[in-house]
């Protein structure tokens, strides 16, 4: 009894670590992470999902679905040009991030689980973006949208 009760604890535990994580922080992050952490964003959003932040630049609010499907609640995001900060937040049971990519800027926000919110922040120049989830094939299962700098 105790050996099938230690094989199926090893096995919970390896199933859980093959979730996206190299290591037992829920707190991890992609290589690319910022090393500092983003500016805390202002309360309230408008309409469209973005809210000016200090000085230029803009803070947009995504989330993770909450049925555990590999996509956000938004697919396209339009932010102002200067520190753009997405949040995520994950109602999910799959862990989930998000990052931005393109035009050479490649960061990482956390890979947090269920309640988590995992943010990135980067100084984007006007142009198109990738946002996605750093997950190991979520991005590529669809978890990504466009981010456009204007």
């Amino acid at each position: 009894m105790k050996t099938t009760l230690a094989v199926a604890t090893g096995v919970v535990a390896l199933a859980v670590a093959g979730c996206g994580s190299s290591n037992n922080s829920s707190d991890n992050t992609t290589p690319n992470a910022n090393s500092t952490p983003p500016p805390t964003a202002p309360a309230g959003s408008s309409s469209s999902g973005a809210k000016p932040a200090a000085g230029k630049g803009s803070t947009l609010k995504i989330s993770a679905d909450p049925n555990g499907a590999l996509k956000y609640n938004k697919t396209k995001l339009t932010a102002k040009a200067g520190n753009v900060t997405i949040t995520m937040a994950n109602p999910s049971s799959v862990p989930h991030g998000v990052s931005i990519k393109g035009s050479g800027v490649s960061e990482g926000g956390s890979v947090v689980n269920q309640g988590g919110t995992s943010t990135v922040t980067a100084k984007l120049k006007p142009g198109t973006y990738e946002f996605f989830c750093p997950v190991p094939g979520h991005e590529q299962a669809g978890m990504k949208g466009t981010l456009t700098v204007k």
